[in-house]
């Protein structure tokens, strides 16, 4: 049967392609040419648009499509005190392409002492829609697990220890400032937990000093902490994926190597598994599922226009469910379609087709 709280049978990551309106007025914002109040005059408007849209393609989980930002991490931990913008020597390696070379680095104390600026964000969304809004922001992981090092202060933080407890604490204030403004549907984007199934990655933190078991430990009790402060009836999931820039990506790896620590040690309420390819094994590890927990599977891929038959899909579904029940499934698209400003390879009409889909093939697995 169709679900009636998050996830949901037909759900999605999040981010969706950036319209013209918005792309311009950021270009015209750079250049001095308009004001940061006319950009959010333009966001609102769009954002307004995609949520009918995204209301009218029949999602019950609705998010302003990260419309106001740039990246899908970055621009929350420039948000958390302590931590400024960095520009690296150059971007970090994707399968086809480098990004851009920005990135973070901590400089003060980390902490949270006010509401995140992205709680105006979710206030939006939610005054916007009758349905449920969603907020996206990166996993604690973020600050820390690219593979690029991140530059943190050694006078404030002389062992990893210490800045990993602060960190957390600066998360569960975040999650405890979206969940008083009203939300109860929080999802965790984690790249790096999903990083380390892939044997590179791996080898890449060892080389620069650190433990991958033990990160893969950290991140999970991070996430943890983060969310020890949220209310009993606020769902906080997590969406994996091994990278999503410019339709490449970043590692691949089966998830068995985190299977463990990911369905029996982090207290999330559900799963957004990245599954479009050979790049992210099988299904076997759903045999780790615990009950009532929820698994959506990405299997509607994200990184290119072509659009999977409702038999493919339904017959990956099929092979889920010889690990977990299929009252444990849900379905959406591998990754989100934007996870930067660039935006994948597809076209606005491809992306909305392909969400169509999604919710069509859930309603007709599940109905």
């Amino acid at each position: 049967m169709l679900r009636t709280k998050p996830p949901f049978r037909a759900d999605h990551v999040g981010s969706l392609l950036r319209p013209a309106a918005i792309k311009a007025a950021r270009e015209q914002l750079a250049k001095g040419e308009i004001t940061p109040a006319a950009l959010k005059a333009i966001e609102d408007r769009e954002i307004a648009r995609v949520i009918k849209r995204q209301e009218d393609v029949g999602l019950q989980a609705i998010t302003d499509g990260e419309f106001r930002r740039s990246w899908w991490h970055l621009d929350f931990l420039w948000g958390l005190d302590g931590v400024e913008k960095h520009i690296m020597d150059g971007g970090v390696k994707f399968a086809a392409v480098n990004t851009r070379s920005e990135g973070v680095k901590v400089t003060g104390k980390l902490d949270m002492a006010g509401p995140h600026p992205m709680v105006e964000h979710f206030k939006f969304v939610k005054a916007n829609t009758t349905r449920t809004p969603k907020i996206t922001i990166p996993a604690p992981s973020a600050i820390y697990g690219r593979p690029i090092a991140t530059p943190i202060d050694k006078k404030l933080y002389p062992t990893l220890d210490q800045f990993f407890d602060e960190l957390g604490q600066a998360y569960k204030k975040a999650v405890r400032g979206f969940a008083d403004a009203g939300c109860r549907n929080l999802q965790l984007d984690e790249v790096f937990i999903a990083m380390l199934c892939d044997p590179k990655y791996r080898a890449q933190m060892t080389a620069r000093g650190d433990n991958p078991e033990k990160l893969a430990v950290q991140y999970g009790d991070l996430i943890n902490v983060a969310m020890s402060d949220a209310p009993a009836d606020m769902t906080v999931t997590m969406h994996l994926c091994r990278g999503n820039y410019r339709s490449t990506f970043m590692g691949a790896g089966s998830y068995d190597a985190v299977q463990e620590i990911l369905f029996n040690k982090i207290n999330v309420h559900g799963y957004l598994m990245e599954y479009d390819d050979e790049r992210s094994g099988g299904f076997e590890p759903l045999r780790m599922l615990p009950k009532g927990k929820q698994v959506v599977l990405g299997l509607m891929t994200t990184k290119t226009g072509k659009l999977e038959s409702k038999d493919e899909l339904k017959r990956r579904i099929d092979a889920a469910a010889k690990f977990t029940s299929l009252d444990q499934l849900c379905i959406s698209g591998q990754c989100g379609f934007a996870s930067t400003e660039e935006g994948n390879m597809l076209t606005e009409d491809e992306q909305w087709a392909k969400l169509a889909r999604i919710v069509e093939v859930a309603n007709e697995m599940w109905k």
